[in-house]
């Protein structure tokens, strides 16, 4: 039995695809998956699963979202051990000590390409930072992320891959609940 934690794109933002917690978490459970737990309100949800196949795992979530609530949602799937590197190897605290309010992590669905990769280095701002390390991009905004250029959008043009982004803070609350004592690992 693996835990991994998903991430739906775009749900409940500004009152579009709205789907409440509750009834996400029991789609899961109709799903088969088991020790669901949801995090706030944007469709973070930890779980367990036997299928090891992250793909098929993302694809049977979308059609029970499609069938349950009649919308298609992005579903981005991460195995704990992700979520264990992500925090691991986040640039901007090695050797720093920034503010973890002004640091989130951007997932990709997919790897970019080498062409959009080399593109998308030469963008530079003035204020935010960010780096590419696999399939995330880590952010730094001193001025916060509702002023930064460095968008889910901008990141998805760039790059051609579709993209989710949480803050720093909520990236460490879904590791720590893959390490709850309930899960059964």
């Amino acid at each position: 039995m693996s835990t991994y934690v998903s991430m739906l794109r775009g749900i409940n933002v500004s009152g579009h695809k709205k789907i409440r917690m509750e009834e996400l978490g029991s789609l899961y459970a109709v799903l088969g998956f088991q020790n669901v737990h949801t995090y706030i309100q944007s469709g973070n949800v930890v779980f367990q699963s036997q299928n090891p196949d992250a793909a098929e795992l993302s694809c049977k979530i979308e059609a029970g979202i499609a069938d349950r609530f009649g919308y298609s949602v992005s579903v981005l799937i991460r195995h704990k051990s992700d979520l264990r590197r992500i925090l691991d190897h986040n640039p901007f605290l090695k050797g720093r000590s920034e503010d973890i309010s002004k640091l989130c992590v951007t997932f990709l669905f997919q790897t970019p390409s080498p062409s959009a990769l080399d593109e998308i280095s030469e963008v530079k701002d003035k204020n935010d930072e960010f780096q590419v390390i696999g399939q995330e991009i880590y952010l730094f905004c001193p001025h916060g992320f509702g002023r930064t250029k460095f968008s889910n959008n901008f990141f998805e043009r760039k790059l051609k891959v579709s993209a989710t982004s949480r803050n720093w803070t909520t990236v460490n609350k879904l590791y720590d609940m893959t390490e709850m004592d309930h899960l059964i690992l």
